[in-house]
């Protein structure tokens, strides 16, 4: 199997300062038919100092979520949404749609769908029903490696590969395609549903946030809000949501890990049920899946399973 290139990332903070001009993902897949040139990896410039982000997290962390939209729409450019089509990112994009009905003449914010091949059948028939409701917003959906359904990517990676490895099944399903995401679109700057009510490593976040390792401004348009502003928020507009929420789920990814909350549970506790795992990859560091970067998988010789890096 053919070895991927890797080449450092440039991102970096030179005198406090950070420039999206340095900024590339570094990360070329061995194992796609995608190969960006740099001028492709390179995107728009956004130059922000320390100082710059910690202002603009005091000044918006009173303000009401559809104005941080309304001016991260005009701050940043090549901004996109990162979305599993939660309750949070359906208020988002609600939020959007209403913003971009103030000025019809602007660019859309398009969605960025990471297609594992293990979601509910629920989730992609919501999916349908956003497409219908926002027919001017793109969903780019992004797949794992030479993967279009979950017998393919068994075939390739084995059986259960979130019980055999669930780190390389997180980079696999996840990181790695939102860094193809990041190359193929020139994300600059991404917004996604985390809050600080669903606690655990969100329990601090910021509104807006460098990730440095990928060269990403990271938005989080209603870090403030719980999940029943969230809900009352859905109600109040109509917003289409995951019919899974009426039988008892919150928090919805894959269907093998994820169940339903019970009653005074926090709302991602049926995430990983079971297990001390809070997130699913694309928050966690990139350093953490370094030894999956040379190669994705591999079969054993024997048994078809995965074998994981050590």
């Amino acid at each position: 199997m053919a070895q991927p290139t890797t080449t450092p990332s440039s991102a970096k903070i030179v005198d406090d300062k950070m420039d999206h001009n340095d900024i590339e993902s570094g990360y070329v897949s061995g194992h796609s038919d995608y190969s960006p040139s740099p001028s492709k990896r390179s995107r728009p410039n956004v130059s922000l100092t320390k100082e710059h982000v910690q202002y603009l997290n005091q000044q918006m962390e009173p303000m009401h979520p559809m104005d941080i939209l309304r001016f991260c729409k005009v701050m940043f450019p090549n901004l996109y949404q990162s979305t599993a089509f939660g309750l949070t990112g359906l208020a988002t994009l609600d939020m959007l749609s209403k913003i971009q009905h103030e000025n019809p003449g602007s660019k859309p914010v398009d969605l960025i769908f990471l297609d594992t091949l293990y979601h509910f059948r629920e989730t992609h028939d919501l999916v349908d029903r956003v497409k219908e409701r926002h027919p001017d917003v793109t969903v780019h959906v992004f797949k794992p490696h030479a993967a279009e359904t979950a017998k393919e990517f068994e075939d390739t990676y084995g059986e259960e590969l979130y019980k055999v490895a669930g780190d390389m099944y997180d980079w696999i399903v996840k990181v790695e395609p939102l860094e193809r995401a990041y190359d193929e679109l020139k994300v600059a700057a991404v917004l996604n549903g985390r809050r600080r009510s669903q606690g655990a490593a969100r329990g601090s976040i910021p509104v807006i946030e460098f990730d440095d390792e990928r060269g990403i401004i990271k938005i989080n348009p209603m870090a403030t809000w719980t999940f029943a502003q969230v809900n009352e928020y859905i109600k109040q507009n109509k917003v289409p949501y995951n019919v899974l929420l009426d039988r008892g789920y919150k928090s919805i990814g894959d269907w093998h890990s994820t169940s339903p909350v019970g009653e005074g549970e926090d709302e991602r506790a049926g995430r990983w049920k079971g297990q001390s795992k809070t997130e699913c990859g694309i928050h966690n560091r990139k350093s953490r899946y370094a030894q999956f970067a040379g190669e994705p998988g591999q079969k054993d010789e024997s048994g078809g399973q995965v074998v994981a890096p050590v």
